[in-house]
């Protein structure tokens, strides 16, 4: 039996999951944007308390890598790199677009057909997207794509596109094609991680703590303030 922390910082969500085999055992969240640095480390100690387990049984700590919010990113990957450099076990990283696809299959039935397009927010028209099946193999590449009245027309034209996560909502009134389907209040969570950190764990498929960073996929863009007068 394996047991592996999860942490899901990617975008305005802050969440926590214990994975058992796979399977998830105690999930928290927050939805608080700004407050990740300040509550997460809290969230890791409730959540193990309510399990029932301490830090020192942890056999991994499994993280969204990105791509997704910045400073988020930087937050849970920096958390899990120290969890993994003080108990001395191995760290999981898996993006954050197959994580949000997964955590969607295990909670929606669709056509064996429809695809999947996981969306997160990359401010103005622009999100972080990629193309799945429902057994979670990526046919195209994570990217960050700007939405326009054209998007995805292509494969529109051959099949049933379900689209979702935080990205989504803002891209309704461009993608209006019939084989359109928006799927509301899908977010990315930490148990989205769950069973593909199983996976990545029986295959010892780890990062090397030193070295591991976040996938932002774009530099980072940081705003001026305005100059007081």
């Amino acid at each position: 039996m394996n047991l592996i922390l999860c942490i899901e910082t990617s975008t305005e969500v802050c969440s926590v999951a214990l994975a058992q085999n796979g399977k998830t055992i105690g999930l928290l969240h927050i939805e608080q944007g700004n407050e990740h640095a300040s509550k997460l480390n809290g969230l890791v100690q409730e959540l193990l308390l309510k399990a029932g387990y301490g830090l020192n049984q942890l056999d991994a700590v499994a993280v969204c890598k990105g791509p997704g919010s910045y400073t988020g990113l930087r937050v849970g990957v920096s958390a899990a790199k120290g969890f993994c450099y003080a108990l001395d076990i191995p760290l999981i990283a898996i993006d954050s677009l197959t994580s949000l696809a997964a955590y969607f299959v295990q909670h929606n039935n669709l056509d064996q057909n429809a695809l999947l397009i996981p969306m997160i927010d990359a401010r103005r028209m622009e999100v972080y997207t990629a193309v799945f099946n429902q057994k979670l193999n990526m046919l195209a590449p994570i990217e960050a794509k700007v939405i326009g009245q054209d998007s995805f027309t292509e494969l529109l034209n051959r099949q049933e596109l379900v689209f979702f996560g935080n990205g989504a909502e803002k891209c309704k009134a461009n993608i209006t094609h019939k084989n359109a389907v928006f799927v509301d209040g899908i977010h990315c969570s930490a148990s989205g991680l769950c069973l593909l950190a199983n996976e990545a764990f029986i295959n010892n498929s780890f990062e090397n703590v030193a070295y591991f960073e976040p996938y932002y996929l774009k530099d980072f863009v940081g705003t001026q303030a305005r100059k007081l007068v």
